[in-house]
């Protein structure tokens, strides 16, 4: 069907009739007569040559042909809604999600977020925080910014960042800390990698001991957690520079692992868009910038 020759006000009287099942409430949202709803709909059904709705004394029911139709012309006005929504001020302003691990977006992301403002403002960018759980399809994401290996199934993985995992503490729980083992009787605050403690202490020449702190879903949470006073975070300082420099959080020892890098990700079958390239190339040469200064 040729598009100049879409019926577009049958389809809106369908659409309000389809969601309220009632020519009158579909007039009132419409702002026209409930005779005028209902000549569109038996309009398009003529045009279509099958009914879309059963006349009931009190209402409405959809056909089983009115049923199929509903969910194909309410996306088509959702598509629309949201595409003249990006209209601002005159000027088009593409849409990019983002989802975000938590200690990424507190920890180096939000304080930069004016600078990719100002740098792309035609850039919609719209932000989603995870703790690293992330379904990149379901949630309609463009990228997915990721604390791991890079290997996740259907997904191309791009490196950033490198975050080697230390202890972070007060400067009052420091003070009593002279050698790793010292960390020993302190409450050790642990994450849902299970292992990530044992490997230091190992890196450390340590016997681990049993750990009984609580259980953190969240780095950035955890940090706080110490900062407050509650144990000692074993988190990457890299994302917590700000706690470092106001001696909120302070690194007792030198020792760090590799427990993972942060990623850019998007799935492999979803092309990039202009303001996912910009994106992209912004994110990597401020981090570049920011690893050789």
């Amino acid at each position: 069907m040729d598009r100049a020759q879409l019926p577009l006000n049958a389809l809106r009287a369908f659409d309000a009739a389809a969601r309220h099942l009632n020519f009158t409430r579909a007039a009132i949202e419409l702002c026209v007569s409930q005779g005028a709803v209902s000549h569109q709909v038996a309009q398009l059904e003529r045009r279509l040559g099958t009914r879309l709705f059963h006349r009931l004394p009190r209402g409405l029911a959809l056909t089983d042909e009115g049923h199929a139709l509903v969910p194909v012309v309410a996306d088509a006005f959702d598509r629309i809604a949201a595409t003249l929504d990006q209209y601002s001020g005159g000027r088009f302003r593409e849409v990019l999600k983002v989802g975000v691990v938590g200690t990424f977006a507190t920890g180096w992301l939000l304080p930069r977020l004016d600078a990719f403002a100002r740098a792309h403002p035609g850039i919609d960018l719209r932000i989603s925080t995870n703790n690293n759980r992330v379904d990149l399809a379901g949630e309609a994401l463009d990228f997915a910014i990721r604390f791991g290996d890079g290997a996740w199934h259907g997904t191309h993985a791009e490196p950033l960042l490198a975050a080697p995992m230390t202890p972070l503490c007060p400067p009052a729980i420091a003070a009593r800390l002279k050698t790793p083992a010292d960390l020993i009787p302190e409450r050790l605050l642990r994450s849902y990698r299970a292992d990530e403690w044992t490997r230091w202490f190992a890196a450390a020449g340590v016997p681990a001991p049993l750990l009984r702190g609580p259980m953190f879903d969240s780095s950035a949470l955890m940090a706080a957690a110490a900062a407050a006073g509650l144990g000692i975070a074993l988190a990457p300082p890299a994302m917590f520079a700000r706690e470092l420099a106001s001696e909120v959080l302070t690194q007792p020892f030198k020792i760090g692992i590799d427990a993972g890098r942060y990623w850019l990700t998007r799935l492999m079958s979803r092309p990039e868009s202009g303001a996912m390239s910009h994106f992209k190339g912004w994110l990597i040469d401020a981090l570049a910038h920011e690893t050789t200064s």
